[in-house]
């Protein structure tokens, strides 16, 4: 006979705050109660909510600030912007991206895409297809696919006119959070299209990486697939 799975306490306290931030109890950018509050509400110790707090913050969903309290993170925090934003300069210098939206449209959902986003196969979903530069010289070439029903209010507009990263836009304005992503990446030869998008010439050695992305609860909410010009960028990655 198996025995129960033991669950410390903090972990509990996890838990329960994760239901919170899923539920939108608290919003992103929004502080969440100290923790003495919080051991009131949920009847433990104040040590055991800061350990749960600790957990949530090193995995990037809240964010302390010194004498402000805790925070829900977003993705204009620097050190959860990086964690999706992998392309770096060779030279180190951090430059202003350009990004230029070049379709947008309505879909269904092909087999293997309902199956990535756990979508039923025709089911609406949103195809966003960028060009993004830096210094004015193209870098990434990328389709990105959302599900239609989460994002119902989505344009080519809004997205024309957001200043900065689309993970920001989805979470001030569509109440979605990216938590964590799942890709995978390959070499590839440049096609005619992508050569010509990219101002290389067919057949240039480019990087592709297809994403997956979850927000609370491991629920995918969004695939995207990007070819990225590396003569003069690198992708970083790190572990542990």
């Amino acid at each position: 006979m198996a025995s129960p799975t033991f669950s410390p306490l903090y972990r509990q306290i996890k838990d329960l705050l994760l239901e919170g931030l899923r539920g939108g109890e608290w919003r992103p950018g929004e502080a969440i109660p100290s923790e003495l509050e919080l051991a009131g509400r949920f009847r433990v110790s104040q040590g055991t909510v800061r350990k749960a707090i600790d957990e949530l913050a090193a995995e990037n969903l809240l964010v302390r600030r010194q004498g402000k309290g805790t925070f829900v993170a977003t993705h204009g925090e620097p050190q959860v912007r990086f964690r999706f934003l992998r392309l770096t300069p060779d030279s180190g210098e951090a430059v202003a991206a350009q990004r230029e939206l070049l379709d947008f449209r309505r879909a269904r959902a092909s087999a293997e895409l309902a199956r990535l986003l756990e979508l039923k196969p025709g089911e609406q979903v949103i195809m966003l297809k960028r060009r993004i530069a830096f210094d004015g010289s193209p870098v990434l070439l990328e389709e990105v696919w959302l599900p239609g029903n989460r994002f119902k209010g989505v344009t080519a507009a809004a997205v024309t006119e957001h200043q900065g990263a689309l993970y920001n836009l989805f979470e001030t304005e569509y109440g979605t959070r990216m938590v964590r992503a799942e890709e995978r990446l390959k070499a590839v030869s440049a096609d005619a299209g992508a050569a010509e998008l990219l101002g290389v010439e067919p057949g240039h050695a480019l990087l592709q990486v297809e994403r997956l992305s979850f927000t609370y609860g491991d629920t995918p909410v969004e695939w995207r697939k990007g070819v990225y010009n590396t003569d003069r960028h690198y992708y970083r990655s790190e572990l542990g």
